[in-house]
């Protein structure tokens, strides 16, 4: 039996409002629709408070929310900068290589997530195996994304879900001699297929991208295969399959091996992952340093499913051998 944290031990000053945890490892929700971001955001303490639960729970959702595409900048830019004090100050939204100006969303520092034809990469996953998709947001640049806040206004009746899984888990679900052989690797993660894109349509990658680490046209970084949260203080699995190319240290033959197993690890241990139903304007915020996630694409194409995202953009991926797994601090047990 799995002995379950209360969400009201990361709550802070949000425990005023209702929640409740969707699964014991992932996902808390607040449900009531008075709930409201755009009252939030004026509250420095709360978003604060707000940070430290989305680390810790991964993923946290809000319902029919009336958060305007400006809002949802200045949320994201003081999630990350006021989750921990060692936030770099030189990181702000990430600007997606392939970003265009978009006059509905006013700058290249939101991403339309759509299924629209002519949207890019909204086919990718249509075909193969669903768990082909799961990944977490730009682990490809030097300094990738902390937190995510996505805002669906257009979708589907029926299917349309997007699942989450938990790095922290993910980990502690190793053996620990098998843990303490990844503690210390290092992985490639490489997007050259958004360079291909972009000559593909005959336009220039975006150089300069939300910190002074992120620019050029090599979309290529190094990150620990194990990577430890600033604002937890967790071990959790940094891999994933759309991204993670390459372990260093290993063979080409070992490394493959290896991260098939781990993504693997990831898609088909189901009582890690939250799985949310979208409505309109629900708005889901989550932690990449410490979540997967995937859409699942079961639903009727001829219809749109689309929404706003901003990713903000954290530290450079560290390990610290000092740090804990999540379930030793929490006194989690089988």
């Amino acid at each position: 039996m799995v002995k379950a944290t209360p969400t009201n031990a990361f709550l802070g000053s949000l425990s005023a409002y209702e929640s409740f945890d969707l699964t014991p490892h992932i996902g808390t929700q607040f449900p009531s629709t008075a709930t409201q971001l755009s009252q939030l955001i004026e509250d420095d303490q709360k978003i604060k408070d707000l940070s430290t639960l989305v680390s810790h729970r991964g993923v946290v959702f809000f319902k029919k929310q009336d958060l305007t595409i400006d809002q949802q900048r200045v949320l994201g830019r003081k999630l990350g900068k006021l989750s921990w004090d060692g936030h770099p100050e030189t990181s702000d939204l990430h600007i997606h290589p392939i970003s265009e100006d978009v006059p509905e969303v006013g700058g290249k520092d939101v991403s339309i997530i759509s299924n629209k034809e002519g949207v890019p990469f909204a086919q990718k996953y249509r075909s193969g195996r669903a768990s082909s998709g799961w990944h977490s947001d730009i682990t490809f640049e030097p300094v990738p994304s902390d937190y995510a806040i996505l805002k669906l206004h257009s979708l589907p009746d029926v299917g349309g879900d997007t699942l989450w899984a938990s790095a922290y888990e993910a980990y502690d679900r190793l053996s620990p001699r098998f843990a303490a052989f990844l503690e210390g690797l290092t992985a490639v993660h490489n997007a050259d297929f958004f360079n291909a894109y972009n000559k593909s349509q005959g336009r220039p990658l975006q150089l300069e991208r939300g910190a002074p680490e992120n620019v050029g046209e090599n979309l290529t970084a190094v990150h620990p295969v194990i990577r430890t949260n600033p604002v937890t203080g967790f071990k959790g699995l940094f891999v994933n399959k759309s991204f993670t190319k390459r372990i260093v240290e290993l063979s080409v033959e070992e490394s493959d091996d290896l991260l098939e197993y781990l993504t693997r690890h990831v898609s088909e241990n189901h009582d890690l992952q939250v799985r949310f139903h979208w409505e309109k304007d629900d708005i889901a915020i989550w932690d990449n340093r410490s979540t997967f996630h995937t859409a699942t694409r079961d639903f009727d194409q001829r219809i749109l499913r689309q929404g706003n995202r901003i990713v903000s953009l954290g530290e450079k991926p560290f390990f610290d051998p000092n740090s804990k797994s999540r379930r030793e601090v929490l006194g989690i047990s089988d």
